[in-house]
């Protein structure tokens, strides 16, 4: 089941897409990531933070502020995929994600998590 869903919007580089936060029947939560297309970058990550999404270049370095968790690397920087949520993380905690460059501490993109 779907709890919570964000479109992408495009920081450092033109990313689009979506994020879905998905409750799995055993309670367990993972985030997919629909229609991906961003640059392909050095040592991207997904992750999960309590930032807010902003337009431009504010948004770029507000990820790692504040309370975040990362999901892993990058699998592509195309199509969809999915990225399980580690065990004991409040997905409550988090409000957004981002296409994170942990070589530059830059987002590629990111999206705001709104619940459904």
């Amino acid at each position: 089941m779907t709890v919570a869903r964000g479109t992408l919007i495009s920081h450092e580089h033109s990313t689009t897409g979506a994020a879905e936060l998905i409750r799995l029947p055993d309670g367990s939560h993972t985030l997919r990531l629909v229609n991906l297309d961003t640059r392909n970058g050095p040592d991207l990550r997904v992750w999960l933070a309590d930032a807010p999404v902003k337009e431009g270049v504010a948004g770029w370095r507000v990820f790692d502020d504040g309370k975040y968790v990362s999901l892993g690397k990058l699998k592509g920087n195309k199509g969809d995929q999915n990225y399980p949520v580690p065990a004991g993380v409040n997905v409550a905690d988090y409000t957004s994600i981002s296409i994170w460059c942990d070589r530059f501490d830059v987002s590629f993109g990111a999206a705001s998590l709104t619940s459904v």
